[in-house]
């Protein structure tokens, strides 16, 4: 897929399906979702018509790339039985609703040790993948893609190397991939703001996890500093990244085909937020024909 896909997780109130009537009102071309309430462990049956809807609507509305958001009680990593073995049920959930809708990617944060070490979080988030894709052989085509994290207290995925080991455990790795969340990866102390800091960030992912491996970039700023490994998120140029530091990342054509997508603050109208923040974006890009056509300066 040539060009960028540039978007944002938006609403599924009314039915999974009405995100993509979200993101095509901002003129985006990409999206993500919650494919039930992200509050809960486990959602309603998936609803057929809005299944249809979905399909339907997808290409009509000239949104190319869709990615699901896992729920963030799951704990692949945790130590005590009784919520690994919820979490895993509960992903395998979530692939199984993701792959109902023909949504290639769900994001998931690794998981928290909570006191057991890394070395033991990192092996129990890999044998709880093995035991999923073991499950669900017919999901096999519905990647898991392991965010990076920001690294809050015993929160593991802070780091590629992490994300590299907690990989090489996973005995199907077709079907695990990687999300870089800008927010995320300046707390974890990547400074990728100037062009040598976004070379080494870009090197260090080649020989850890390979580029290849990244399948998905969440764009947030950050209301807090290089390696504060606190999580927080704000508008686009309101944090410490920039507006520059989304720069290079959008200018990098190894990154075109790949869902750039924006978690920042909604207000409850979200009052244009992610219409400005894409159009701060786009007005980054050098080659306005990589962007998607509605947000190409000459269409506003």
């Amino acid at each position: 897929m040539n060009g960028l896909k540039l978007g944002a997780h938006m609403s599924i109130a009314g039915g999974v399906s009405n995100a993509l009537d979200s993101a095509a009102a901002v003129q985006s071309n990409a999206v993500q979702v919650f494919t039930k309430n992200n509050r809960q462990w486990f959602g309603p049956p998936v609803n057929e018509e809005d299944v249809a809807r979905w399909r339907q609507q997808m290409p009509t509305l000239a949104v190319e790339y869709a990615v699901s958001h896992a729920s963030y009680l799951i704990n692949l990593a945790s130590p005590q039985d009784p919520l690994w073995e919820k979490s895993q049920r509960a992903h395998k959930d979530e692939l199984q609703r993701a792959h109902a809708y023909g949504i290639p990617h769900v994001v998931l944060h690794p998981g928290a040790h909570t006191g057991s070490g890394e070395e033991a979080g990192i092996a129990r988030i890999a044998d709880a993948l093995n035991r999923i894709h073991a499950a669900t052989p017919e999901c096999a085509d519905t990647l898991t893609l392991l965010e990076l994290t920001a690294g809050q207290g015993t929160t593991l995925g802070y780091s590629f190397e992490q994300l590299a080991q907690i990989i090489e455990k996973v005995e199907e790795k077709e079907r695990v991939g990687v999300c870089v969340d800008t927010c995320h990866a300046l707390a974890a102390g990547y400074d990728f703001r100037a062009a040598k800091g976004y070379t080494a960030m870009m090197e260090t992912i080649a020989k850890t996890i390979g580029v290849e491996r990244v399948k998905c970039w969440h764009f947030n700023d950050s209301k807090f500093g290089c390696g504060s490994r606190k999580d927080r998120h704000t508008h686009i140029g309101e944090g410490e990244i920039g507006v520059e530091g989304f720069r290079f990342i959008l200018n990098d054509p190894r990154w075109d085909g790949i869902p750039m997508l924006l978690e920042t603050p909604k207000e409850e109208d979200n009052d244009g937020n992610d219409a400005r923040n894409l159009a701060a974006l786009a007005a980054l890009v050098e080659e306005i024909e990589r962007l998607p056509f509605g947000l190409r300066p000459q269409q506003q």
